[in-house]
């Protein structure tokens, strides 16, 4: 709320300035018509009425409703009276219709004296205007229109003024005064004016009545001025509609998305966060729907031109949302409050919710007895820490766990256990660091996570030390009491791919330490073991072999069962480590992911393939493609996308195609459809992999421009079933319509060629025509038996390689 940078004394004698004004106009019209015939007053008297209710038909002359100068147009009244009473006579009857109808609307002495003396002032310079238009031979019409501009002028000169000086707005985001809007309002005032003095000239010809005539236009203008407030009226209240429907939606939206953005916590500085979102919105919603200078959240209800509606902002917090307006720009009604009243129902009832959500989620997410989080809440935390620390910062998981806990309830009762968790979770909370969490996920297990570590080193330290603290003896009841604690200890040097298996393997450790104890070993000393952790050593093995291009490949023939021969082969990642042996490919491709070397692994992957391809086509030229898997946002340019191109062009006996696996395409966006498109002008294929597997739809079909529809194994698993069959054949109508091939993967055996024979399918794959096999391998079977879709039985390795698997098991590239 803006401040007043002059005192109040200083407003005071400007209003009684005004009001001075106002009085001596006044004074003087009523001196003048006490002389008149009392037809003359009727005529006075309903032109009074007409400046009323032209005063109420205002036009704001700034950007910012309620926040600008307003003028209205009570001057239009001060030609049609002049025909009849002197010009003075009809500014005095205007200043007594504004004095009324704004004290009438306002209720406020001090306001309609002061919108009296405006008016006042504003007519007695009409007035001197006219006179001095008129003396100087001016038409009539002409001396009208300069009058009624100069109200319009001075008027909102003053008003400016007075807005600028007197009652400052802050926060204001447009100009005070708009000056088009400021020229319509003068020129527009002039030419009714002038157009009022032409049309009375002409009716005082035709009339024999010169005060019937004037009454009737008076009565005509008042009609006017009133149809005018009633479109207004209406345009305010669908306004006030849509405000508060918009207001209602957003401040319940609020609440929902706490809860989907995990924001309802039961911390002080979330509740303090939600209730500053809200009121946020409920300022918005307010001066939208209402149209207000301020609103503000304050101890007390509203002042002197103000409305106010109470609201909760927790079960003891009673504040009030007030709302002010400027006084010039229309006082507040019946409904302007009941909206403000609604909204603040509305917030009361978002911040309800997120106090009682918040209040659920914490309970849902906390251990009862100890205070500390459970295990939901600690999977969700070290979920969060995991996936938001830098790749090279450690963390690590103890998982703590009391030993002899049954025999101590038995022992002593269920309320000394009770006793012993609690000091157990204060000591902890006590030792670890403010970034650290410590959780109760069992009836005597916590675990710990420390976070920010730099070394084995330090994890082990720390788990010193908390054993230390942990193992302190303590009174129960009468007896004292030393707990005994096994922990397990697992540390991460780097972002895990799967972070569950940190926590197992902490898990692993702890329990080693128990086992041991029943083999005999030391039954009563606290001790900690630490899990020699393997994720981080594979994050480890798998960022060396792709940064020093050590991964190899494994070919797949992709057949005709029309030629029964090889066009094609799919190249599939493949690394052999020596120490721990053969990764699993869909290891290497999401731990690939997460180490942000994904587009290096498929650059790599599609050089040797296309070099494969080159020495394959050597032997066998029936060979003419070569398929790798990438994802769909790979594509782009500045991923993959140009480095494909530069390959491609380099082997341009060879179609490189691409196989985007389809929960990838789920996701494309316009640029990737259009650079998908400029990769199949170039002359590469797109493929789309995996459909049938899990959610495919239709939908996927047309989302990517495709040159090959891949089908996974999941759709053709039992060929004796006609339904298998008629989706296949459909595919097979949608392919031949939209001019994509077909591949069906999975293909295990001769009878399930033949019904794929039957249907129509023109290219298949799978352990049929051969498991996948090393570049040696592959390169030999040409050699030996060139492009036959199938080789004797006895050539056949009798089962397939470790990590072999059809591209549908094997999603690597």
């Amino acid at each position: 709320m803006g401040g007043y940078r002059v005192s109040e004394s200083v407003r005071r004698v400007i209003i009684a300035l005004f009001a001075a004004i106002a009085g001596v106009v006044v004074v003087a019209a009523i001196v003048s018509l006490s002389r008149m015939p009392a037809p003359i007053w009727w005529v006075a008297f309903v032109g009074m009425l007409c400046a009323a209710a032209l005063n109420v038909c205002w036009v704001h002359l700034g950007a910012e409703q309620h926040r600008s100068p307003v003028v209205s147009l009570p001057i239009l009244v001060l030609p049609v009276l002049s025909a009849v009473i002197t010009p003075l006579d009809a500014a005095g009857a205007i200043v007594i219709g504004v004095l009324l109808i704004v004290f009438a609307r306002t209720r406020r002495v001090d306001v309609a004296l002061y919108s009296a003396g405006l008016a006042g002032t504003g007519s007695a310079a009409a007035v001197a205007v006219l006179a001095g238009a008129t003396a100087s031979g001016l038409p009539d019409y002409a001396a009208a229109a300069c009058a009624g501009a100069t109200y319009v002028a001075l008027v909102a000169t003053i008003e400016y003024l007075r807005m600028q000086l007197v009652r400052p707005i802050s926060s204001r985001t447009g100009p005070l005064v708009v000056p088009a809007r400021l020229a319509v309002m003068i020129l527009g005032c002039a030419l009714v004016s002038a157009l009022v003095v032409v049309f009375h000239n002409v009716g005082r010809v035709v009339s024999r009545d010169s005060s019937a005539f004037v009454i009737s236009t008076l009565l005509a203008f008042t009609l006017a001025a009133v149809g005018i407030k009633l479109i207004g009226r209406v345009v305010t209240m669908r306004r006030r509609l849509t405000g508060l429907i918009a207001g209602a939606a957003a401040l319940g939206a609020a609440g929902r998305e706490d809860i989907s953005a995990g924001r309802v916590q039961s911390g002080p500085e979330d509740d303090a966060e939600a209730t500053a979102r809200v009121l946020e919105l409920l300022h918005g919603a307010v001066a939208t729907t209402i149209g207000v200078e301020y609103v503000v959240i304050r101890d007390e209800p509203a002042r002197t031109g103000e409305i106010s509606a109470p609201m909760l902002l927790s079960e003891t917090d009673l504040r009030y949302v007030v709302a002010g307006r400027e006084p010039m720009g229309g006082v507040f009604t019946a409904d302007d409050t009941s909206a403000l009243n609604a909204l603040a129902r509305a917030a009361e009832l978002a911040m309800s919710a997120h106090y009682n959500i918040g209040g659920l989620t914490a309970r849902a997410n906390t251990d009862p007895l100890t205070g500390l989080p459970n295990y939901r809440a600690f999977q969700a935390a070290l979920a969060n820490i995991n996936d938001h620390r830098d790749y090279s910062e450690a963390l690590a998981v103890l998982f703590l766990d009391l030993d002899d806990f049954k025999r101590l309830n038995d022992r002593h009762g269920h309320q000394s256990g009770d006793d012993l968790l609690r000091e157990l979770g204060r000591r902890l909370r006590m030792i670890v660091r403010p970034s650290d969490v410590v959780a109760r996920v069992g009836g005597d297990e916590f675990v710990v996570i420390l976070t920010h570590l730099a070394s084995l080193g330090e994890a082990k330290e720390i788990a010193e030390r908390i054993l230390e603290t942990s193992v302190q003896p303590l009174t129960l009841g009468s007896s004292s009491y030393t707990p005994t604690l096994s922990i397990g200890l697992a540390y991460s040097a780097h972002r895990e791919t799967d972070v569950s298996q940190l926590v197992q393997d902490a898990d692993r450790a702890m329990l080693a330490i128990k086992k041991s104890r029943r083999r005999g070993g030391p039954a009563n000393e606290s001790s900690i073991n630490i899990s020699s952790h393997r994720s981080s050593q594979i994050n480890d093995i798998i960022a060396h072999a792709i940064d020093e291009d050590l991964l190899e490949l494994a070919f797949q023939p992709i057949v005709s069962l029309v030629t029964g021969q090889i066009w094609a082969f799919e190249a599939l990642v493949r690394y052999n480590d020596p120490v721990l042996g053969p990764l699993s490919p869909p290891s290497i491709v999401e731990k690939a992911k997460g180490l942000g070397r994904m587009d290096a692994l498929t650059r790599q992957v599609a050089v040797k393939a296309m070099a494969a391809a080159a020495d394959f086509r050597l032997v066998e030229p029936r060979v003419t493609c070569m398929a790798i898997n990438v994802e769909a946002g790979q594509i782009v340019p500045d991923r993959v996308g140009t480095f494909m191109e530069d390959l491609a062009g380099r082997y341009p006996g060879i179609s490189l195609c691409l196989e985007l696996n389809e929960r990838s395409v789920a996701r494309v966006t316009p640029a990737i459809r259009s650079q998908a498109d400029r990769l199949r002008d170039l002359g590469l294929l797109i493929a789309l992999d995996d459909y049938g597997s899990q959610d495919s739809s239709v939908d996927a079909l047309v989302r990517m421009p495709m040159d090959i529809l891949k089908i996974d194994r999941s759709l053709v698993d039992d060929l004796d079933d006609i339904r298998q069959r008629e989706v296949l054949t459909a595919l097979q109508g949608f392919g031949d319509n939209l001019e994509y091939s077909m591949i069906v993967e999975g293909v295990e055996n001769e009878a399930m060629v033949r019904h794929l024979a039957a249907i129509g399918i023109r290219s298949a794959q799978g352990f049929h025509y051969g498991v996948p096999e090393s570049f040696e391998k592959t390169l030999s079977r040409l050699e030996r038996y060139g492009a036959a879709s199938v080789v004797p039985a006895d050539s056949l390795p009798i089962e397939p390689p470790v990590g072999a698997g059809t591209p549908a098991a094997a999603p690597a590239p």
